[in-house]
């Protein structure tokens, strides 16, 4: 008889403040929900998003696709799900 596991994909909303063109690209937890992440890339035609979406990923170790901006695209201030 196959033996099956069942992996329960659960989905995180976080509150990210984004601090671009900084020096150094890291994540840091203030809280369970709330992050601070810092990119070098410029807040110029979403080249910080994408930056954030991948240090996001690498903080998580998880792959890209399972980081998605939800709101916030034009500001510092973004919530993002995590699956």
């Amino acid at each position: 008889m196959p033996c099956f596991i069942l992996f329960k994909l659960e989905r995180v909303k976080i509150f990210v403040k984004v601090k671009p063109q900084s020096k150094n690209e890291g994540v840091t937890k203030t809280d369970e929900t709330h992050y601070v992440v810092q990119v070098k890339a410029p807040p110029v035609e979403g080249k910080a998003n994408e930056a954030v979406v991948r240090v996001l990923s690498d903080y998580f170790n998880i792959p890209k696709s399972h980081v998605r901006i939800l709101k916030g695209t034009q500001g510092k201030h973004k919530i993002v799900e995590i699956n």
